[in-house]
């Protein structure tokens, strides 16, 4: 049942963007899998899902980057080692990853008052579309922006600009929901609010840190 309160975060606000990865969904044990698959390729030592949880949330490049160095590998192995993580995550995009707890009852909540819901992330775009299909999420959105879509990405604020043209929304009348400091910066940057959880993917550090202008354990807490 829809309370008849709203939460203050979502006050003045007609479009909410979301984060991906870490926000809305645990997808390291698929990227995890993916890169570990591809250093095995390489003749490499796999890095496990510890270490990768730690590394996401600047791209599927970075990521594997990061990981050729954890492994003392050559820069120039990057690209073979980039493309085979994406044959291997392409084949399995959404085998082990999960839906947060009371994400699903935060976007119907929150698409039920008649806010508009975007969703921007630095994967891949090709990647977007399926993931969300195979959980049930893709009719919450009215537009979803990858992060190979722009010329660049989180954390600037081109890729929320970008989306709230396109749906005619102000950008002070906009919140960004993530768990990183990429997406609060990305965020305050672009004149939306901000709003941080911190379970995600924040390279060790306390997403608190970063200051949101909210902060809340679950999404669920939107409802």
């Amino acid at each position: 049942m829809l309370s008849s309160a709203i939460h203050p975060a979502l006050e003045g606000i007609r479009l909410v963007v979301f984060d991906l990865d870490g926000t809305l969904i645990d997808s390291v044990p698929d990227l995890a899998a993916a890169v570990d698959g591809a250093l095995r390729e390489l003749g490499l030592p796999e890095v496990g899902e510890a270490a990768v949880r730690g590394w996401v949330g600047n791209g599927s490049g970075k990521l594997v980057e990061r990981a050729l160095y954890a492994v003392g590998a050559q820069d120039t192995e990057l690209d073979a080692a980039h493309e085979a993580f994406l044959r291997h995550y392409r084949q399995a995009p959404c085998r082990l990853t999960q839906v947060y707890p009371g994400v699903r009852e935060a976007l119907e909540a929150i698409g039920a008052r008649g806010v508009t819901l975007g969703l921007i992330t630095n994967k891949p775009t090709a990647f977007i579309a399926p993931i969300l299909k195979c959980l049930g999420l893709e009719h919450y959105f009215a537009l979803t922006l990858g992060g190979d879509a722009l010329s660049t990405r989180k954390p600037d604020p081109a890729p929320l600009l970008h989306l709230a043209d396109r749906l005619e929304v102000a950008p002070s009348a906009c919140l960004m929901v993530g768990d990183s400091r990429h997406d609060v910066e990305a965020g305050r940057r672009a004149g939306f609010r901000t709003l941080a959880v911190p379970y995600g993917y924040n390279h060790g550090e306390p997403v608190a840190a970063s200051e949101p202008d909210v902060m809340v354990e679950s999404l669920g807490e939107l409802v």
